[in-house]
């Protein structure tokens, strides 16, 4: 029973959070970035939030969120994402690109990158 329930969420869980998703031969592929339509959705706005803090606190850094410009999402172990974050310090606003690692059912996020200003 509980063999066939994780089966079924691995297969459909990524049609549930995206549009859709390559396969071949019934194989759902992972590793490709795909567009992240709306960059102002709560989730996306609160993982950029999540990158600039642990770039702040990892670096010591004062940066302030302002906003996603743009990102993609990746599936991998989980999901990456990759967000252009406007940023401002000072008064100077900045973007920077920041890649997070998301695991949704274990409620875990780690900030892979932190680059920039670009």
């Amino acid at each position: 029973m509980n063999y066939l329930f994780i089966t079924i969420v691995v297969f459909f869980l990524p049609f549930i959070f995206f549009d859709g998703c390559v396969v071949l031969d019934g194989r759902i592929l992972t590793g490709h970035w795909k567009p992240i339509s709306n960059v102002t959705d709560a989730t996306v706005v609160d993982i950029g939030k999540f990158a600039v803090d642990e770039h702040d606190l990892n670096d010591h850094a004062s940066l302030k969120f302002v906003k996603v410009v743009s990102g993609e999402i990746q599936v991998v172990a989980g999901m990456n994402y990759k967000l252009t974050i406007t940023t401002v310090n000072g008064g100077l606003e900045n973007n920077y690109v920041a890649v997070v690692w998301v695991q949704p059912i274990q409620k875990s996020r780690q900030l892979v990158s932190f680059k920039g200003p670009i």
